[in-house]
């Protein structure tokens, strides 16, 4: 057992190694490669940007608008404008 793996091992180091073949390689395609590229990520990233523009509507958009609209349903500017005028905000209209 010694002996062959002082074999395999000698011939691995003499320099009379079997290489690759080039038919096991597939050639590198050269052409169109950057349109092929380009039409990949342009698609990956279209449907991220949709992606990310329904996650910002429906996680950012419509709570924020529901907020505002339950504010203003209850929102009273003359009372708003009345305590701050009570409280000297404005120079225009002094407080009573």
């Amino acid at each position: 057992m010694l002996s062959s793996l002082s074999h395999v091992f000698s011939r691995a180091w003499s320099g009379n190694t079997v290489s690759m073949s080039s038919a096991l390689l597939p050639k590198p395609q050269m052409r169109r490669l950057l349109a092929r590229r380009m039409k990949f990520h342009l698609f990956g990233a279209f449907f991220v940007s949709l992606g990310c523009a329904a996650l910002y509507k429906f996680g950012v958009a419509d709570p924020r608008k529901r907020a505002y609209a339950e504010f203003y349903k209850n929102y009273d500017p003359m009372k708003d404008f009345e305590a701050m005028r009570a409280a000297g905000v404005f120079e225009s209209a002094p407080p009573k």
